[in-house]
């Protein structure tokens, strides 16, 4: 075994090499991560979201970027490293091989006389009897002494040229690369590297993983709340109406840590007569609903009292100790509303479907949040679905502004389809915009989205679409904007953080009100969507049997595909029992208002004449008719639509009336299975 001082020596080396191992390739992936990210996020660059000031990263912002725990302790890790380097750098002169020449001070080859002069003059200056100092007597006798001998005695000079040491041939030794006080306390050394391996390598990751356990346990994805998602999946109902949405919504567990301050109960009374209208709180039992409301938890209260003002822009009125829980409760906001959807889409039904009036109305919650604009603007009128909410969501526009034009122009569609010189005549003359609020706006047309749809429905390499087959749906989604863009942030100058646009689609039946199929689809990420459209392709093409060159070809054309704006959605679902089923294809932004895209998809499911169950109940029968339709069965989409908050005055609606009130709200475009069915969104 080595001594105990070489150990010591070594430990710092034994340090080194654990911290340096994870660092260095985890600093060299953070530096490849930030050089890359050289794209940096469009936003809209119109005056109003300028004055948000959300998109202007001062000093301090940057500072704070930087100042993450992440890279704090890479620093701090770093900086160790240094100091163990210089460290090891200052003791090496304690693990030097032995060189009786250098520590004599002469060259290789000297004579025997030249190395006595050198031992006396040393002596003179280190020995016990001219030196008192410790220190001296100790080099003399472990240095300079055996320095003399290996060079004057004939056997260990021999030693010496032959094995580099003066005792001859050195075996192999062993050490612990600790320090000695981790290998000895008081004497004793038996058992303290056993408790020193049994701390740092068991006890410490048990400790770590019992906490990081005991919190991961508290979240689902999205890291929301496991409670937050139960009452979520209680809470929502079939027939939840959209104004419902939002009772719903405010009842996440994250909202309970919200602190109740008493210098906060005048400001939330005051914000409730402002937002009382939104309330939905002046029926005929006014009071009793009122005290009802107030019984709720605090913080309950006050996150919807917060959301509601934020939804009348109301949020400059607030003290600081307001603004801290408005921000708060907005930033939890996304990931809320996107665990409500998936609640609402979760299969409810014996048939493993979900539910589509509460997943559109969480939609169009989030959409209201994101552009501020009440949900009381979204109830039918002006001969849009979407009531005016759709134009306040412009920059300049306000009721008096809708009220100017309304008119020439009474939905979105209108503005969009106007010209340029129609459209700046219109809001400079009739409305009385000034040219750089016109501008303004025509800059947040050219930034909505527009979408494009293509559905397909099929059962792989089969030619119909049978009960119990298991039935594969591909959707192309193409966005494309007036100003050439794919990838940008939406137009949200009340909406105090940068919310990327997160598409939905939703494959439903809105006869039975149910979600066959839901998918979440993002434009930001190009590389990860490549990767997705190459593989699915690729997937596809080899169980058609086709040779290499026809999958290269295709996977070239899906990733071009890719690129120019287009992303793949790819979904299993098994084939109800035989019938027609008229099925809406959704595609629902959660950050524009009116910019929602909706297709019919006539999907024919035969009886079960194949062999095997594909996963269904196999019943005998003849097929009678092809499951394609014409593609002249493909009609034009009505404007008109009737949106639900027209209905919200009635609350106690049954599931019946819903159920109607989605077939009124239906368009009449029909697609087809086991081909496509296309529709382009608004512009």
């Amino acid at each position: 075994m080595a001594d105990t001082g070489e150990n010591s020596a070594l430990f710092p080396v034994f340090i080194l090499s654990i911290i340096a191992l994870p660092l260095v390739p985890y600093t060299i992936l953070k530096i490849l991560r930030a050089t890359s990210k050289k794209e940096k996020s469009i936003h809209c660059d119109c005056s109003v979201c300028s004055r948000s000031g959300k998109y202007h990263e001062s000093i301090f912002r940057r500072i704070s970027k930087f100042s993450t725990c992440s890279n704090f302790t890479v620093l701090l890790l770093w900086v160790i490293v240094v100091f163990l380097v210089y460290s090891i750098k200052q003791s090496s002169r304690e693990i030097e091989a032995f060189d009786p020449f250098s520590i004599l001070g002469l060259e290789p080859g000297v004579s025997e006389s030249v190395i006595k002069k050198a031992y006396r003059r040393l002596s003179i200056q280190y020995h016990p009897d001219k030196n008192p100092d410790p220190a001296a007597n100790k080099y003399f006798v472990e240095y300079i002494s055996k320095a003399y001998q290996a060079l004057t005695d004939p056997v260990s000079r021999e030693n010496f040229e032959k094995y580099g040491h003066p005792d001859g041939r050195q075996g192999f030794q062993m050490g612990i690369a600790l320090p000695q006080f981790m290998l000895d306390f008081n004497g004793a050394s038996s058992g303290i590297l056993l408790i020193w391996i049994l701390g740092g390598f068991v006890l410490l990751p048990m400790a770590f993983g019992v906490v990081y356990l005991s919190r991961a346990s508290k979240y689902g994805g999205s890291y929301i709340r496991r409670e937050t998602l139960a009452t979520y999946f209680e809470l929502v109902k079939p027939s939840l109406a959209p104004s419902k949405i939002m009772d719903v919504f405010i009842k996440a567990a994250e909202f309970m840590d919200i602190p109740v301050r008493r210098a906060d109960d005048e400001p939330l009374q005051e914000l409730f007569k402002l937002v009382k209208s939104e309330l939905n709180l002046d029926g005929k039992n006014a009071r009793q609903e009122q005290a009802k409301f107030w019984k709720q938890h605090p913080a309950i209260v006050k996150a919807e009292l917060l959301i509601q003002a934020h939804l009348l822009r109301k949020a400059d009125t607030f003290s600081s100790n307001l603004q801290q829980d408005y921000k708060h409760v907005l930033q939890l906001t996304p990931r809320l509303l996107e665990g409500l959807i998936k609640m609402a889409t979760v299969p409810r039904t014996a048939k493993g479907h979900g539910w589509l009036r509460p997943a559109i109305g969480t939609v169009e919650l989030s959409q209201c949040i994101i552009q501020a604009v009440p949900l009381s603007a979204r109830k039918a009128g002006s001969g849009s679905s979407d009531g005016v909410a759709s134009l306040l969501q412009l920059p300049h526009f306000s009721d008096a502004v809708i009220t100017k034009i309304a008119k020439k122009v009474r939905t979105l569609q209108n503005l969009q389809d106007m010209t340029l010189q129609e459209r700046a005549e219109l809001l400079s003359d009739v409305a009385g915009l000034s040219a750089t609020e016109v501008q303004d706006v025509e800059k947040v047309l050219e930034l909505m989205p527009r979408a494009t749809i293509e559905v397909t429905c099929e059962t792989e390499g089969e030619e119909g679409i049978q009960e119990g087959d298991i039935v594969t749906v591909q959707a192309w989604v193409a966005l494309r904007r007036a100003n050439g863009l794919i990838k940008a942030l939406p137009h949200a100058p009340y909406y105090p953080f940068s919310k990327g646009e997160n598409f939905w689609f939703l494959l439903a039946d809105a006869n039975s009100n149910d979600v066959w199929f839901s998918e979440s689809i993002k434009f930001m990420d190009e590389a990860a969507a490549i990767t997705t459209a190459s593989a699915i392709t690729e997937a596809k093409m080899e169980a058609s049997g086709a040779n290499m060159e026809e999958i290269a070809a295709a996977v070239k054309d899906a990733v071009a595909k890719v690129k120019s704006g287009c992303r793949l959605v790819l979904g299993k679902i098994q084939a109800p029992q035989a019938g027609t089923y008229n099925l809406n294809s959704h595609l629902m932004c959660d950050t524009w208002i009116g910019c929602d895209t909706k297709t019919n998809l006539k999907l024919k499911i035969l009886k079960r004449i194949r062999a095997g169950s594909r996963g269904g109940h196999v019943a005998e029968g003849v097929q009678e008719e092809n499951d394609v339709e014409d593609e002249d069965d493909i009609e034009e989409d009505e404007e008109g639509d009737q949106s639900e908050y027209s209905e919200d005055e009635d609350e106690d609606e049954d599931e019946d009336e819903d159920d109607e009130a989605d077939k009124k709200n239906n368009t009449n475009i029909k697609g087809f299975a086991n081909g496509s069915a296309r529709r382009k969104g608004r512009k």
